[in-house]
């Protein structure tokens, strides 16, 4: 595999990771009642950090692509373990 194939498929594994592991540990105002600003929704994060959601979406996505890249190498599953027509005869 080219190395601009692994940066790419962990640039997506690395998004998808962001994603998936931003909502965790948010506070909104309604849960810490704090004051909101005029026009600010209430259900708004109070104590966003992105750096955090990086570092976290970061081990997730070496977990992730490192489990996806065992599978390339080793070929745990193909095509043909996926395979769901067997299931429906």
């Amino acid at each position: 595999m080219k190395w601009t194939s692994i940066l790419a498929i962990y640039l997506l594994f690395w998004v998808m990771s962001a994603f998936f592991v931003m909502p965790f540990g948010l506070r909104t105002h309604d849960d810490t009642k704090a004051e909101l600003v005029p026009g600010q929704v209430s259900s708004a994060p109070v104590n966003f950090r992105p750096g955090l959601v990086a570092k976290r979406a970061t081990v997730l996505a070496v977990v992730l692509f490192g489990l996806y890249y065992a599978n390339y190498v080793y070929g745990w599953l193909g095509p043909e373990s996926l395979d769901l027509t067997r299931l429906f005869k």
